[in-house]
């Protein structure tokens, strides 16, 4: 699978409803890095990064979406990543943001992974709406 040409489009939204669409997010989030001019190992932290909230998204929420954008902010040219979902919700985000707690059994290193490969993160959560997460890495 080739990535889009974000010369014509700014965004791509991917699906995410099963582990294919994990791979598919991780594929295109990669392109699209590499297409903006990041350096290959950076271009695999945003993988990684795109990865583990796709993950999240399937193990929490069943379903939902990453949407990646090429961004610029003055000078700077970067990738915007969101990943959002209608689930449950997190009812303690300062406690999902800690090295090691996690709900379900895993190590508990995925959202404050994503927090430490990207430049900028925020988290937006209610319970029994869901949660969007908005990541950004620059090309300086």
């Amino acid at each position: 699978m080739n990535p889009p040409d974000l010369a014509e489009e700014k965004s791509v939204a991917v699906a995410v409803a099963s582990g294919q669409d994990i791979v598919t997010a991780r594929m295109r989030g990669r392109g699209l890095a590499t297409q903006l001019g990041f350096p290959a190992t950076t271009a695999t932290l945003i993988a990684t990064a795109i990865s583990e909230l796709a993950r999240n998204i399937l193990l929490y929420a069943g379903r939902g979406e990453i949407v990646l954008s090429a961004i610029e902010q003055g000078e700077r040219r970067g990738i915007a990543v969101v990943a959002r979902d209608q689930g449950p919700g997190i009812t303690d985000v300062p406690r999902a943001m800690e090295d090691g707690y996690s709900t379900s059994g895993r190590l508990g290193l995925g959202l404050p992974g994503v927090r430490r490969l990207m430049d900028d993160f925020e988290i937006r959560s209610r319970a029994g709406e869901g949660t969007t997460v908005v990541t950004k890495k620059w090309n300086s």
